[in-house]
């Protein structure tokens, strides 16, 4: 089976499976217990902190562990603005965000939050002048994702963070979990005050995630209990999965900007260009990871089925949201025409595929579109 829905969930690396299982093994204590063996686990839990704020560049920054990334993009939407509602009501983020940020900022604005999204273009790129025009003194966060999930598109991060700093005191945040690994993500210079993480996308373990802030930068808790993770996520800590999610981001960062990826994806563009009735959602500048098509008078899943009975998993667009029968949010914002709206399909790779995985994609993708009637 030749796996393609990388950007869905990645195979946990072995490494990082062996960290996982050795630390449940050696260091099972809870870290919050007084005892040398809580103190021994503590100290690999700040080991692993220390470890993720390296790797972000960040070193005097703050990380709370979380069980993925909806949690952890939940507790700072959330929890910053409960925080800084002092100052203002009003957040920004786009169209496009995953449901986690989406989800989470209509929850503030039936509390009297306002919200502002940004508009995307037909690239899924937003525009800057847009956010400058959009902040306001009241601007207390805004929140842009890195790299989408559905079509690869990448946001300018560190033109926004330059814009949002000079015209407003907002806190900036950025949805990196399709990102991270595959394009460069800092959390200091300008990028962005807080980022977020899920250790899945980046052959780490499913149940794992983090949110990295710079320092002084304090959300209000959304849990509540022993008082874990500085009190912003009460619940005892899972050292092994801590330790697991900073060494698959340690092992991530050999992947950034991999050429075989960008060398896959224009080859698969060229490939598919010929043939009739395949619209190419790919963005000039996207993510090199991500290809997403789209057929007409065929629904995705229909294409998603007839690969995988030939061998290759595939994905509708989004996976998060791939139940849900009718056209994705992200395609409706990019405006893609109505009759490819419900017959995309998305291929992401990963660092366990190989060249010949992308000629047996070739080979089947002409045989759907034999079975389909389309031709080059």
């Amino acid at each position: 089976m030749i796996y393609f829905d990388n950007s869905a969930s990645t195979p946990p690396d072995e490494s990082v499976l062996g960290s996982f299982i050795e630390v449940n093994k050696r260091y099972y204590a809870n870290p919050s217990s007084l005892h040398i063996a809580g103190k021994e686990a503590e100290a690999l839990l700040e080991k692993s902190r220390e470890q993720v704020l390296s790797i972000l560049g960040a070193p005097d920054g703050e990380v709370i562990f979380t069980s993925g990334g909806t949690e952890a993009n939940n507790i700072t939407i959330i929890g910053y603005a409960q925080a800084l509602q002092s100052r203002g009501n009003h957040i920004i983020t786009t169209k496009i965000e995953h449901p986690s940020v989406l989800h989470a900022v209509e929850s503030l604005a039936k509390k009297g939050f306002q919200i502002d999204y940004l508009s995307v273009d037909e690239q899924g790129v937003i525009s800057l002048n847009e956010l400058q025009d959009l902040l306001r003194k009241d601007t207390i966060l805004v929140s842009i994702m890195h790299v989408n999930n559905e079509i690869g598109s990448i946001q300018p991060i560190s033109e926004c963070a330059q814009i949002i700093k000079e015209y407003s005191r907002a806190i900036f945040h950025s949805d990196v979990v399709q990102s991270f690994g595959k394009v460069p993500v800092l959390l200091n210079g300008d990028g962005p005050d807080i980022v977020t993480i899920s250790a899945h996308k980046i052959n780490g373990l499913k149940g794992s995630g983090l949110l990295a802030m710079r320092k002084g930068l304090t959300p209000v808790a959304i849990n509540f209990g022993g008082g874990q993770e500085k009190g912003l996520r009460s619940g005892t800590v899972s050292v092994a999965d801590a330790v697991a999610l900073a060494k698959a981001m340690r092992m991530s960062e050999t992947n950034v900007q991999r050429n075989e990826f960008s060398q896959w994806r224009d080859r698969l563009v060229n490939f598919m260009k010929p043939f009739d009735d395949v619209l190419i959602l790919v963005p000039e500048k996207g993510a090199s990871h991500i290809l997403s098509v789209a057929f007409t008078k065929i629904k995705g899943e229909v294409a998603v089925n007839y690969f995988q009975d030939n061998g290759i998993i595939i994905s509708t667009s989004s996976a998060c949201s791939s139940k849900n029968r009718n056209a994705g949010h992200v395609i409706e914002a990019i405006k893609v025409p109505e009759k490819y709206k419900n017959g995309v399909i998305r291929v992401s790779f990963g660092k366990n595929n190989v060249e010949q995985h992308v000629e047996e994609f070739e080979h089947v993708f002409t045989g759907f579109m034999k079975l389909l009637g389309k031709g080059k």
